[in-house]
């Protein structure tokens, strides 16, 4: 890793992001608005974009429901669903506070991806009322990205709305930070030169994150009894009789298929030897001295935001050979931004009608692939948001695997799709440019 670092500079380097936004965000009033996409000479065009000529797509629709993917913006509209209990780093803050978050989420949808996506947080914290909400907005929207949920709920909520809706639901803190995972720690394997069925894995923190992550490692091929999983009162294991209560019953199954060695013990035991750490839990609970412990060659994922479980410099000091974490102001960030974008832009070209686990490996595995190709090494495991052409690239891995699976609405050829991802996500990164030139959207100060 070099020279050793300067502590506090790298300290007022992280965060200088926060500083920043606290002061942009009042300059701006919100990050996404409404523009049309369709041309207005004059206020005549109303007359076909509105009434007396939109009755006859009206009608077009009512007769035939399908059409309405053709008549409307449908397919590309997408809802992000928070109640705000679970946001970041930040713990429970409601849906109001939440709501620059999903803003957010929105303008990385457009920007990456092309796709329209609108910020709802709601103000109700009951899993069936969350459900209900989002069957009511199925007819305006093509998608369902949920955001933020705490658990055990958020497992519930998207397991009914998959079962029960026509449309792809998805939750990023759990599919979409399992693919990109996946992808880090194929890469990562690489560069070490370890197999993935004999790597000793340890998974800290039991939430949406890592319960996905574990699903998505196993159906990659990793070894489920090489796998511990630690919760904030230790590792799962099968002797554990706190995992009775009701909804505990995902972290039971775990215990069952993971551990070979049934063993116990905290965050301490349970690196003690182990090849990987990969960290969705708090801030600072990883000590150096852990690391340390851990085999040769370990590969640490500190993934909390904003403050990792350990700074990248100190697992790096105490003998990590591969970090990463979820921030973009250091090397190596494992973030959901990067397979999103594009898995959305594969699911709504193809008319995909789920986001299946196999749909999200195809794209981790495209992923991976961008980052081999451009060389890879203990600072670069991964892209970086500014490899844009990864976009059309997992958008295209995606809908190949939802047509090989039969869940897609429309057939088309990997070229056809990948054609198609790169004109769309191209049209709107020049939108967004072209406003910028034209002092249409402000420059930062």
């Amino acid at each position: 890793m070099g020279e050793k670092p300067n502590i506090a500079e790298l300290l007022a380097k992280a965060n200088k992001p926060n500083e920043d936004a606290l002061r942009l965000h009042p300059v701006y009033r919100g990050k996404l608005e409404v523009t049309p996409k369709c041309p207005i000479k004059d206020c005549g065009d109303f007359s076909i974009w509105y009434t007396p000529g939109v009755a006859m797509p009206c009608r077009d629709i009512e007769a035939h429901r399908e059409r309405v993917f053709d008549h409307t913006n449908k397919a590309n509209f997408i809802a992000i669903i928070s109640d705000g209990s679970r946001v970041l780093g930040l713990g429970n803050i409601g849906p109001h506070a939440a709501l620059p978050v999903m803003e957010g989420k929105a303008i990385l949808f457009k920007y990456l991806g092309g796709v329209d996506a609108f910020p709802l947080c709601l103000s109700t914290k009951e899993p069936d009322e969350l459900i209900q909400a989002c069957k009511w907005l199925e007819p305006t929207f093509g998608g369902v990205n949920l955001e933020d949920i705490a658990k055990p709920k958020c497992f519930a909520v998207l397991d009914t709305l998959r079962r029960e809706m026509s449309i792809p639901v998805w939750h990023d803190d759990q599919q979409g930070t399992a693919a990109v995972t996946l992808a880090a720690l194929v890469n990562s394997l690489k560069i070490v030169g370890k197999d993935k069925r004999n790597v000793a894995i340890v998974l800290l923190g039991a939430g949406a994150a890592n319960v996905a992550v574990f699903r998505v490692l196993v159906a990659a091929g990793f070894t489920a009894e090489s796998i511990l999983m630690v919760d904030t009162q230790g590792i799962l294991h099968r002797n554990r009789n706190d995992l009775n209560s009701p909804g505990n019953e995902f972290k039971w199954r775990i215990c069952e298929t993971t551990n070979a060695e049934n063993r116990s013990g905290g965050i301490a035991e349970a690196l003690r030897g182990a090849d990987v750490c990969i960290a969705y839990s708090g801030p600072a609970i990883i000590k150096p001295e852990w690391v340390g412990a851990m085999a040769r060659d370990a590969i640490v994922f500190a993934c909390a935001n904003p403050v990792p479980e350990i700074w990248p410099w100190e697992a790096a000091e105490a003998g990590a050979r591969i970090v990463a974490t979820g921030r973009s102001d250091f090397s190596n960030q494992v973030n959901n931004s990067l397979c999103f974008p594009g898995i959305f832009r594969g699911v709504i070209d193809v008319g995909a009608k789920t986001i299946t686990d196999e749909m999200c490996i195809a794209a981790s595995e495209e992923l991976a692939r961008c980052a081999e190709e451009k060389g890879l090494s203990a600072q670069h495991i991964l892209p970086t948001m500014d490899d844009w052409d990864l976009f059309p690239r997992e958008a295209a891995a995606v809908g190949l695997k939802a047509i090989e699976q039969g869940v897609a609405r429309k057939k088309m050829t990997k070229e056809a799709l990948l054609e198609t991802a790169t004109k769309i996500i191209k049209r709107s990164r020049d939108q967004t440019r072209t406003l910028m030139d034209h002092g249409l959207i402000a420059a930062a100060e």
